[in-house]
């Protein structure tokens, strides 16, 4: 919530300005210029990345909106509460079996592969690189990203709901009793598994339920990740934000925060959003097209 209120502040003070000036108009819409940025780049210490869905889709992974919003007769966003996993832990759970499998067979795109590239080759240099994703897939970190800051949480880790316990779990299936299932179809029946067959925790003298580690529509990002990201914006030098809609709060706000200090921005995305005009940078298209060349080594670097 600090982090959502700071970066609400700091672009209503950066609009209240922007209307209040006099003169002659100026164009401030982003620039699409390459070799700009490309300058930009060369010069950036602190790079911050943050990255949405649009990444991933470019690996095969189902964004779970559009045309993917309903999974059975539920609607995606209704099942990812608290409420939902306390109600109906089993259809929850067969779901996220269901994502699970989507995400474990899929492999990271030229877009995450850029990325870890640009923060292997720049460490050498004594500049760094952070990716601050959306996304719940492993995909970064299949790549080689060594500094990824997973706001929403991860597929690939389980929490305890009794003990607390939070841990990395990529079997699949996760439990026996999901074997075979979390089938999409719309007629296909919930599996209505009792729930001491669902994922339990190994911790001892514990077996509590276990959820996946990922942030449900109406939970609170964990507070540590978020005081690590307000860090990040603080220093960064140049700003990334590739394949989001910029409409998922607070997120949506981590770029327009940015560059109210005055730092480029760059958005990388297939059109434009809603935070578009608050960028220096605007490159369309599919990010695995465009990130690539922007992070490409620049002829300027010294090994």
């Amino acid at each position: 919530m600090l982090l959502q209120n700071r970066a609400v502040m700091a672009l209503g003070l950066r609009m209240c300005s922007t209307h209040m000036t006099k003169g002659p108009l100026v164009d401030t819409r982003p620039k699409s210029g390459m070799s700009e940025f490309r300058e930009a780049f060369s010069k950036a210490k602190h790079i911050a990345i943050i990255t949405g869905a649009g990444v991933s889709a470019e690996s095969g992974v189902p964004t779970f909106r559009g045309e993917n919003e309903k999974w059975r007769k539920w609607q995606s966003q209704d099942l990812a509460t608290p409420e939902a996993f306390s109600r109906y832990p089993s259809q929850v759970w067969e779901f996220y079996h269901y994502r699970r499998e989507q995400v474990l067979n899929k492999k990271p795109s030229a877009a995450h592969l850029a990325i870890a590239e640009c923060e292997s080759r720049l460490r050498k240099q004594g500049r760094s690189v952070v990716v601050i994703t959306q996304c719940i897939d492993d995909l970064h970190r299949q790549a080689g990203s060594k500094h990824v800051l997973k706001i929403h949480g991860s597929l690939m880790e389980t929490r305890c709901v009794s003990c607390g316990h939070v841990t990395v779990n990529k079997r699949n299936p996760i439990c026996a009793a999901l074997k075979g299932k979390g089938a999409p179809g719309t007629y296909v029946a919930d599996a209505q598994i009792p729930v001491d067959k669902l994922p339990r925790c190994d911790e001892r003298d514990c077996h509590g339920l276990l959820r996946p580690n990922v942030v449900f529509f109406g939970e609170t990002l964990d507070s540590h990740i978020v005081t690590k990201v307000e860090k990040e914006m603080e220093i960064c030098d140049l700003c990334l934000v590739v394949g989001t809609s910029s409409i998922v709060y607070p997120a949506a706000m981590f770029g327009p925060r940015v560059a109210s200090r005055g730092v480029p921005v760059a958005e990388f995305n297939t059109s434009t959003t809603p935070k578009t005009e608050y960028f220096t940078y605007h490159f369309q298209g599919p990010c695995g097209t465009t990130l690539p060349q922007a992070l490409a080594q620049h002829e300027s670097e010294v090994f």
